[in-house]
């Protein structure tokens, strides 16, 4: 490689990774509601919006910065370009240049299907994708809102089968109450369903392969009944009964606070009245902030994976961070500035990496 395209590489790096904006990514469905855009100020419609996808490298769904030098560049097409310094050496090992996080916030005014999802030794042999392991934090939950999530009695793969075809499963599901700041994690093969009333934050694998076991016999938004994979679910379903289904935790301010750390990805809440400095290049991974409540401002520290002398024109520069909207720190700037707008009260993030010191 010649000195002169070792420079304007050199340059690109330079002058364009910095903490990452995304373009609202809305999905209308029939279970969705109207709470997804007033919660990110934007005007309501009465369109059933049920998901806003804040992160995503989903190849029919990449998500589109909005900010800065790369604005109009998908993630997916940066996650090749920069690899490791965007994602962290680690993650780019382990992961290739596949961006392995999705970062949803779901709105369900009516019950969601019954589903499951595979784990990523059957969705890779059938599907050629990561599996779907995802956790979710209750923002809003309106009165007697609930959820159902795991098994509540010991069945076979034939009861199963049966319940589902006369529609008695949710007979045998566990049923959850929800509040706002419950967590739950669902690991691939945890039958689950979000019901209505609930809203709610999704961190997950990044993938969209969902089999839907059971939806009330109810059309799509196209009049056509959904199409379900009880088969396929049949043999993706982890049928061991647990006790006890919450993600506990004790609620801190100022402090994060660990809600999932899994191989997956690890999650932690941060509520905050005031400044604090996060410097996370240990990890060796990229960040999301997911700002659930009030506003911030991040200003990048320093940079890792830089020569001694090279100072990027972004040091020092500062994105502000609204409420419903979330924001990617690549691997090689994860030491950074979080100031909350006091003026809205207390903010509350969620903050997402790969944990590879754990894993």
């Amino acid at each position: 490689m010649t000195t002169f395209v070792i420079l304007i590489l050199s340059l690109r790096l330079m002058t364009t990774l910095y903490p990452l904006l995304f373009e609202n990514d809305f999905h209308d469905v029939v279970w969705g509601g109207n709470r997804l855009k007033p919660f990110k100020n934007l005007p309501p419609d009465n369109e059933p919006v049920g998901e806003s996808w804040e992160v995503s490298a989903i190849p029919s769904c990449s998500s589109i910065v909005r900010n800065g030098p790369l604005t109009g560049r998908d993630l997916i097409s940066l996650t090749q370009e920069y690899a490791q310094l965007l994602l962290g050496e680690s993650v780019h090992r382990k992961y290739g240049t596949d961006f392995p996080l999705l970062v949803k916030f779901i709105d369900a005014a009516k019950d969601l299907s019954i589903q499951v999802h595979p784990d990523d030794d059957m969705a890779r042999s059938r599907h050629n994708c990561f599996g779907k392991t995802e956790m979710w934090y209750v923002m809003k939950a309106e009165p007697n809102a609930h959820l159902f999530l795991g098994l509540s009695q010991s069945i076979s793969k034939y009861e199963y089968e049966k319940r589902v075809e006369d529609g008695s499963i949710c007979e045998v599901l566990t049923r959850i109450d929800v509040r706002e700041g419950d967590v739950f994690y669902i690991p691939a093969g945890r039958i689950h369903a979000i019901c209505g009333g609930v809203l709610l934050a999704e961190i997950q694998q990044s993938s969209d392969i969902t089999y839907r076991i059971f939806d009330y016999n109810r059309p799509g938004l196209d009049g056509k009944l959904r199409q379900l994979h009880v088969r396929e679910a049949r043999d993706a379903i982890d049928y061991t009964v647990h006790d006890d289904y919450r993600t506990h935790y004790t609620r801190q301010r100022n402090k994060p606070v660990m809600l999932i750390d899994s191989p997956f990805f690890t999650v932690k809440l941060l509520e905050t009245d005031r400044p604090f400095h996060r410097k996370l290049f240990k990890y060796d991974s990229f960040v999301i902030y997911t700002c659930i409540a009030g506003d911030c401002n991040i200003s990048v520290r320093s940079t890792h994976g830089f020569g001694k002398d090279v100072m990027p024109d972004f040091l020092n520069s500062t994105i502000h961070l609204s409420e419903g909207n979330s924001c990617l720190i690549p691997a090689s700037v994860a030491d950074f500035d979080v100031t909350p707008n006091n003026e809205n009260g207390i903010t509350k993030l969620l903050e997402s990496y790969i944990d590879n010191k754990n894993y």
